[in-house]
């Protein structure tokens, strides 16, 4: 079984600050890593891997420090690509890659979160013209097919595809695994390849990213009653 495993590296959005006069984001000096639901993709792919065997392998839009962290998971190599463009452009630069690489089944988290797009996992599906199940809670292969559970919200379904297929995870599908400091030190013996693919013009172009400018009303509350009067006339 040869899983592909699609990450992308993201600034941690717990560290990051706004500009009170431009209301940008101060992104300068802030730790980047794994979006949290890609790395419920790889260790998924990990886990198939303990139990059907074969290689996983990281294709990662980031930088070398995002691939150290896939390989001291249990990734077996890392392929890096350039992130820098909106989702039809990061799933056609995805396509392109795979294209040249054997694979079985693809992972990807059910979105990123920085941006919740949730579009890379179907939009790379089409270009690649295999089956797409998303937004998965649970998975099992068997019979050359993956068969899931995905959380539609308000009800489960489950579904099943022949492979090779790509499925995007939820959160909730598995608890990611912490490296060892052994299983940290044997990544640095996997093999990491940079890839330069040409990038696509980008169909949605980010002109800038603000954020949400917020005022606090600086009202004085005496009493309980007086905070109700406020509450019920905020609510009419």
């Amino acid at each position: 079984m040869d899983i592909i495993v699609c990450i992308k590296q993201i600034f941690d959005l717990g560290q990051i600050m706004v500009d009170t006069a431009t209301k940008h984001p101060i992104t300068e000096g802030v730790a980047r890593k794994i979006s949290d639901f890609d790395k419920n993709a790889l260790e998924e792919a990990l886990r198939i891997k303990e139990k059907h065997g074969g290689t996983v392998l990281a294709l990662i839009g980031g930088a070398k420090e995002a691939a150290k962290e896939a390989l001291s998971m249990g990734a077996d190599e890392a392929v890096i690509y350039s992130a820098d463009s909106d989702s039809l452009g990061t799933a056609t630069i995805l396509a392109e890659i795979i294209h040249k690489i054997k694979y079985d089944l693809i992972l990807c988290g059910e979105a990123s979160i920085d941006e919740f797009s949730f579009q890379i996992g179907p939009r790379l599906a089409e270009t690649l013209g295999i089956p797409v199940l998303t937004y998965v809670r649970e998975m099992e292969l068997k019979d050359n097919e993956v068969v899931v559970e995905r959380n539609l919200e308000n009800r489960y379904e489950v579904a099943k595809a022949r492979l090779p297929a790509l499925v995007t995870v939820a959160k909730e599908i598995n608890e990611p695994r912490i490296p060892t400091l052994l299983q940290i030190l044997d990544a640095s013996k996997k093999t990491i390849t940079e890839v330069s693919p040409a990038k696509p013009a980008a169909g949605v172009e980010t002109l800038s990213i603000l954020a949400i400018e917020m005022k606090r009303k600086e009202v004085i509350l005496k009493d309980t009653e007086n905070l109700a009067r406020v509450i019920i006339s905020e609510k009419s």
